[in-house]
C-alpha cells in the first residue's frame, strides 16, 4: 500500500544512510512563516528548558541566561555571573537537582502539548530529544570560557568527575524518559569549536567530554535510535570519536571544515547537515538575489549527490533586521525549489515506504529503486 512520504520519513531516511526522496531540510523546529512542516524539532522535558521558552532564567544547575537583541535573543551565560570560580571546589557548588518527585509521563505530555500547540505533528515530525547544550557548554557556564580553559589543563581530573557527576544526572533523567517519550532521533550536542580551530585537542575531548557524549549515546544505540551531534566550528579531529559512538548526521557542518574529504572517508554513513554559510560575499550588501540562489544550487549540487546531505543554514542578524528577513526569503525558496526536486522526485511522491526499518529498500512504484539526482 503505497502513501505520502513526510517530512518525518525523508529526513529518516537521510539517517539511516539513504538517499532521501528530496533533501531535508535540518531546522530546530518550525520555521517562521514556513507553510511545510518541520523536519525535525528538538524536544526538551520543561522542568530541563523552560527558562530558554521565557527568554532567559537559572537553568536546572543555577547558571542564569540572558539573551539580547543582537543575537536575536539567543541564550548565553550572563557575563560576569559565573557560579564556580575554582574547579576544586566544584562538589561545595555543583548541586544535582533531586528528581524523586519528578511526574515523568506528565513532563513528556507537557512537553509534547507544546510542540502539538505550535502545529508539530508526530507523523510528520521527527522528534529530536535533546536534553542540554553540551558537557564542555556546561563547564563554560559554570567557570566562563578563561576559567573552564585553564581548569581543563590545570585540573584534568577534577572536570572529568565534575562531568561524570552531571552525565549521572543527564543519563538518570534520560533512563526515566526515553521509553515514555519514544523519540525518533537522540540529539547530542556540543559547541566544543571556534570556526578555526577547536577548543581542545582529540585527546583531551576523549579524557574529559566522549565519555559523557557515549553514556548518552548508547541510550540510542540499545534502542536502535539514529543519533546526531550539533556542533559549530572546525572540529575534524573528533568526527571519528562521534562516528564512534553512533553518531548517524553532523549539523551545522561549516565551511572551515574539509567536507569533501569527511564524505569522501564515510560517505552517507554520517550525513553532512549544512556546508553553507553566510560569509563572505554573501553578507555584503550588494550581493544579489541570483547570487544567494546560485549558492544554493552551487552547495546541493557539491554535496548532496547520491544522498548523505541534509540543508542546514541562513542567515542571522540582530532582531528585526529586515534584510537578514528578506535574504533568508529569497534563500529558503530556492532551498525549497531546488532540494525539492533533487534527486528527480518530488514531495507529494507516493511510495511503498519501509517505515523505520533500516535494512529495508524504498521503492518508488512497484520494484522501482529510486536512482539519479542532478548533475
Amino acid at each position: 500500500m503505497k502513501a505520502k512520504i513526510t517530512e518525518k520519513e525523508n529526513y529518516l531516511m537521510l539517517l539511516r544512510g539513504e538517499q532521501p526522496y528530496w533533501i531535508p531540510q535540518y531546522t530546530f523546529g518550525p520555521m517562521p512563516g514556513a507553510a511545510r512542516p518541520c523536519t525535525s524539532i528538538l524536544f526538551q522535558l520543561p522542568f530541563i528548558g523552560d527558562f530558554r521558552k521565557h527568554g532567559g532564567g537559572k537553568d536546572v544547575w543555577g547558571v542564569n541566561y540572558v539573551g539580547s537583541d543582537s543575537t536575536m535573543q539567543a541564550l548565553l551565560p550572563e557575563p560576569g555571573n559565573f557560579i564556580l570560580d575554582d574547579i576544586t571546589h566544584w562538589h561545595d557548588v555543583i548541586k544535582a537537582p533531586d528528581l524523586s518527585d519528578i511526574d515523568w509521563e506528565g513532563q513528556v505530555k507537557k512537553g509534547l502539548d507544546e510542540l502539538y500547540s505550535m502545529g508539530v505533528k508526530r507523523e510528520d515530525s521527527a522528534i529530536e530529544y535533546n536534553m542540554h547544550s553540551g558537557y564542555f557548554q556546561d563547564l563554560v557556564g559554570f567557570m566562563g570560557f578563561e576559567n573552564a580553559l585553564c581548569a581543563m589543563y590545570e585540573e584534568p581530573e577534577e572536570v572529568a568527575a565534575l562531568m561524570n557527576y552531571i552525565c549521572d544526572w543527564y543519563t538518570t533523567v534520560e533512563a526515566n524518559v526515553i521509553d515514555i517519550l519514544k523519540p525518533d532521533v537522540i540529539g547530542l550536542a556540543d559547541d566544543i569549536s571556534t570556526w578555526r580551530s577547536p577548543f581542545m585537542s582529540e585527546p583531551m575531548y576523549r579524557e574529559l567530554f566522549y565519555p559523557c557524549h557515549d553514556r548518552e549515546a548508547k541510550f540510542a544505540r540499545d534502542r536502535g535510535l539514529p543519533i546526531t551531534m550539533h556542533c559549530c566550528g572546525e572540529a575534524m579531529e573528533f568526527i571519528a570519536d562521534w562516528v564512534e559512538m553512533g553518531v548517524n548526521a553532523w549539523d551545522p557542518a561549516q565551511l572551515s571544515n574539509d567536507i569533501e574529504a569527511v564524505q569522501k572517508k564515510y560517505g552517507n554513513k554520517l550525513a553532512i547537515m549544512g556546508a553553507w554559510d553566510a560569509r563572505g560575499r554573501l553578507i555584503e550588501p550588494d550581493c544579489t538575489d541570483e547570487e544567494i540562489r546560485q549558492s544554493v544550487r552551487d552547495t546541493m549540487d557539491k554535496y548532496a549527490q547520491g544522498g548523505g546531505f541534509g540543508w542546514c543554514g541562513g542567515y542571522l542578524a540582530a532582531k528585526g533586521d529586515v534584510e537578514m528577513n528578506r535574504r533568508n526569503g529569497v534563500l529558503f525558496e530556492e532551498v525549497n525549489s531546488y532540494g525539492d526536486t533533487f534527486y528527480g522526485y518530488g514531495r507529494d511522491i507516493q511510495a511503498d515506504f519501509a517505515g523505520y526499518n533500516a535494512n529495508a529498500t524504498p521503492t518508488v512504484g512497484a520494484g522501482s529503486a529510486m536512482q539519479g539526482s542532478k548533475q
